[in-house]
């Protein structure tokens, strides 16, 4: 089964450092070899982003940064996981390694094409 886990954390404007980095890539290959972990990014600062939303026939776009929100989009991941449970220990692994924030597991549709 496949699953999207959404890293949400507040955001610090400051680069990880470069242990913290080693860390996070020591992580990525461990996953990516096992075939657990089948993508994953980082986000750059929201002052970089816009939000782009529709509500009835209104199009609005708010560029970015986005002040009001207290946590924000930090990454993701795509994981290939035998269950939920086992998406949420890769999610709790990841967390011991990225620090505070929280991570949004959602299962990904795979009906047919």
């Amino acid at each position: 089964m496949k699953f999207l886990s959404i890293y949400k954390s507040k955001e610090t404007g400051q680069p990880p450092s470069a242990q913290h980095m080693a860390d996070m890539t020591q992580l990525v290959e461990k996953h990516m070899k096992t075939g657990a972990l089948l993508a994953t990014e980082g986000c750059l600062p929201t002052a970089l982003g816009a939000r782009v939303r529709r509500d009835g026939s209104t199009l609005s776009v708010t560029d970015g940064p986005f002040t009001e929100a207290k946590e924000v989009v930090g990454g993701f991941a795509i994981l290939q996981a035998k269950s939920k449970a086992h998406a949420i220990e890769l999610a709790k692994e990841f967390l011991t390694v990225a620090g505070e924030g929280e991570c949004e597991i959602r299962q990904v549709y795979e009906g047919p094409c």
